[in-house]
């Protein structure tokens, strides 16, 4: 797929980001950011994010952890399992505040709009574990630019923090999507009613569901994969961005 290599000016700095476009030149499309796992933008990523523009989308695929400057890929077959490497990984999760995901989003936003190759003012968000939360608290912090969000295996949906993301259900106007993983202790099923309580109360249109597979079971690089979860992912994920995107 055509790929565009590009910075993002945000309130922060400058955020490396890189855009996938289908092969056909039909355009514009709509628009669409991937916000990775908490090992970041990597090579299984850049894949990712073409396939998904592979079913016509514009996709913006951003370094989430741009202010830390040149930082070393994480190797997510032992990132979790090194102390010093998951010492690391869970001080670059921590480093995306609510509000800093939020300023970025909105700079995003603007460089998606401003792109001949995208369509409309509105746009799609997905995410991967922590990227599954941004997704979803983006629907709800900025709502008149997110027409859809889809979180998988995302974790930290419900939480006691007053920035927990069901919490602002009531702000959303997003179709929301959420595929939850097996035994993921980042995402219950007390939690998951919480939610779905959260977004019907506040009548949000909404989906979801259960994926008999590990938490990371859409990113081809993490240990629990799942081609067939894989698969079934992708079968959501463009139905709803169809249904919501134009």
């Amino acid at each position: 797929m055509p790929k565009i290599a590009d910075t993002v000016s945000t309130p922060d700095g400058s955020c490396p980001v890189h855009l996938f476009t289908p092969e056909t030149a039909d355009g514009p499309w709509p628009g669409v950011i991937m916000i990775p796992d908490a090992g970041g933008v990597r090579e299984t990523f850049h894949q990712m994010a073409a396939k998904l523009a592979g079913f016509g989308y514009a996709v913006l695929l951003p370094d989430v952890y741009y202010r830390e400057g040149e930082w070393a890929p994480f190797d997510m077959s032992s990132a979790f399992g090194d102390p010093a490497e998951r010492a690391r990984i869970m001080f670059m999760i921590g480093t995306l505040t609510p509000d800093r995901v939020t300023r970025d989003a909105g700079a995003l936003f603007d460089y998606l709009a401003g792109r001949d190759e995208v369509t409309g003012e509105r746009f799609g968000v997905c995410g991967y574990c922590m990227g599954g939360r941004i997704s979803v608290l983006l629907a709800g912090r900025l709502p008149e630019r997110v027409a859809a969000a889809a979180s998988f295996h995302g974790g930290g949906l419900v939480t006691d923090n007053e920035h927990s993301p069901h919490l602002l259900a009531a702000k959303m106007d997003a179709l929301v999507y959420v595929g939850g993983a097996k035994n993921d202790r980042s995402f219950t099923a007390d939690q998951a009613e919480q939610l779905e309580k959260a977004l019907t109360a506040a009548g949000v249109q909404h989906r979801i569901e259960w994926y008999q597979a590990g938490h990371g079971f859409a990113v081809p690089d993490n240990p629990p994969y799942d081609p067939v979860a894989d698969e079934r992912h992708w079968a959501a994920m463009t139905e709803i961005f169809g249904e919501a995107l134009v």
